[in-house]
C-alpha cells in the first residue's frame, strides 16, 4: 500500500470514529466521571467508567472538539472495556509515548484503529487533542484505585 493511500485509510478511520463515535453517552449507575478540557483549542471531554473488582466494565464519553480528540475518545473507550485498571493506566502511558513519536511494541499494545492516530505525532499542536480522553481515563482509573 502506498504512503498516500495509508494516510487516506487513517484519515477515514479517524473520520469514522468522529462521525459515528463508539460509546458516546453516559453511564447511569456507579460511575467515575472525569471532565477535562484543552483550553488552547477548545476540546472538552467527560469520560465515565464503571469499575468493579479492578476491571473497567464500562467506559463512555461525551464532549465536543476536533475530529482527533473525539475519535481518540471513541477509540480509547473501545480499547479499555474489560481491562483491569493497571493495564488501562499502562496503555495510557504507551499511547502518550506513541503520540511523542516513539515506536510502540504492537504485541504489547494491539493498536487496531488507534494506529490511525500515529500520524498525530508529526503535529505537536494536536498531541493534546489526541491524549485528552486518555488523560481523563488515567485520572479516573487512579481514582478508582483509592
Amino acid at each position: 500500500m502506498s504512503a498516500m493511500s495509508l494516510d487516506d485509510l487513517y484519515r477515514r478511520v479517524i473520520m469514522d470514529h468522529y462521525q459515528q463515535p463508539r460509546n458516546r453517552g453516559q453511564i447511569e449507575d456507579g460511575s467515575i466521571t472525569v471532565d477535562l478540557n484543552n483550553p488552547t483549542c477548545g476540546d472538552r471531554v467527560s469520560v465515565q467508567m464503571r469499575v468493579k473488582n479492578g476491571i473497567i466494565e464500562e467506559a463512555m464519553f461525551e464532549g465536543e472538539g476536533c475530529s482527533i480528540s473525539m475519535a481518540s475518545a471513541s477509540m480509547m473507550t473501545e480499547t479499555v472495556k474489560g481491562l483491569d485498571v493497571e493495564r488501562a493506566v499502562y496503555l495510557v502511558d504507551l499511547f502518550s509515548r506513541m503520540m511523542q513519536g516513539e515506536e510502540i511494541d504492537t504485541e504489547e499494545f494491539p493498536l487496531e484503529d488507534i494506529e490511525a492516530l500515529q500520524g498525530v505525532a508529526k503535529f505537536p499542536a494536536r498531541i493534546k487533542c489526541a491524549t485528552l480522553a486518555w488523560k481523563a481515563l488515567e485520572k479516573g482509573a487512579k481514582e478508582s484505585a483509592n
